[in-house]
């Protein structure tokens, strides 16, 4: 509870305090301008080879910001934080807190600040104790409050805006199957859009199961389409201002993804200023 005063509370000497006890990181060596990659995207001026990251990843439900997000952080050996998953594993907990949130949830409705800030502040102190350095957090901040809050309690390198056509964004969230043995991710949809107006096409191939899984496949309760469309709603409602936000520290670098993982990884790895093979060579020796 104390660790949720400290979030909530205005900028002070002791906000700034756990600011100077948080992660140290390997900054950005200059502030990355806001510009969209697509095709051919240019690398930045971050510098991540300390590894010590403190990033973010912005986009829309169902982007694939727990994917990317989650591969840099195997690739740089730094924590995933996903408040999505926070909130499933209360969700999943069985207590008051987790009846509450399996209403919001089902409803596509945005989790309050009090609830995510709880969730989070609990998982930073217990990272922190475990001697955790640096993080990638997937799914906060959601407003412009929560980014204000963040500031204050620990310093954000650089925000990952990814970015998909929100007919693109539906189809995926509608083909999203989980695997009620091994519990993996999968999804059925085959996306194919010609490009149009100046825009690349995206092509993504669906990532089906193995055979010992297709009589488990479970979609999730909230991947109707009427939630879909109700969060997609809620989050260009409440969520894009957050992009300003970054924007307007100069810490947002907004990218298109141009297909499904094989072509969209290298990609990002290049805007990143990463090399797959030199980071594994590092982490090895």
């Amino acid at each position: 509870m104390a660790a949720v005063i400290r979030l909530l509370r205005p900028s002070s000497s002791s906000s700034l305090s756990l600011a100077g006890r948080s992660f140290s990181t390997a900054v950005v060596t200059e502030a990355v301008k806001s510009q969209t990659y697509t095709q051919n995207p240019a690398p930045t001026a971050v510098d991540p080879k300390g590894r010590n990251v403190q990033w973010v990843f912005l986009g829309c439900p169902g982007v694939g910001k727990g994917t990317y997000a989650s591969r840099l952080s195997t690739l740089l050996c730094v924590p995933h934080i996903a408040t999505g998953d926070l909130v499933r594993e209360e969700l999943n907990s069985g207590s008051n807190l987790g009846k509450q949130l399996a209403d919001i949830v089902n409803q596509g409705k945005l989790v309050s600040d009090d609830i995510i800030i709880s969730l989070l502040s609990k998982r930073l102190e217990a990272g922190e104790g475990k001697g955790e350095s640096g993080f990638i957090l997937d799914g906060f901040p959601r407003t412009v409050r929560q980014a204000e809050i963040l500031d204050e309690v620990t310093h954000i390198d650089l925000v990952v805006n990814l970015k998909l056509p929100e007919s693109v964004l539906i189809e995926k969230c509608l083909g999203r199957r989980i695997c009620s043995q091994c519990r993996e991710n999968f999804n059925v949809a085959s996306i194919n859009v010609k490009g149009e107006n100046g825009r690349p096409g995206i092509s993504m191939a669906p990532l089906l199961p193995p055979p010992q899984c297709v009589s488990k496949l479970i979609t999730r309760a909230d991947d109707t389409e009427d939630v879909v469309k109700e969060r997609l709603r809620v989050y260009n409602e409440k969520s894009q201002p957050v992009e300003d936000f970054y924007r307007g520290q100069g810490k947002l670098l907004e990218f298109d993804l141009p297909g499904g993982i094989q072509e969209t990884w290298p990609k990002l790895l290049e805007v990143l200023n990463l090399d797959e093979q030199d980071e594994k060579q590092s982490v090895a020796a």
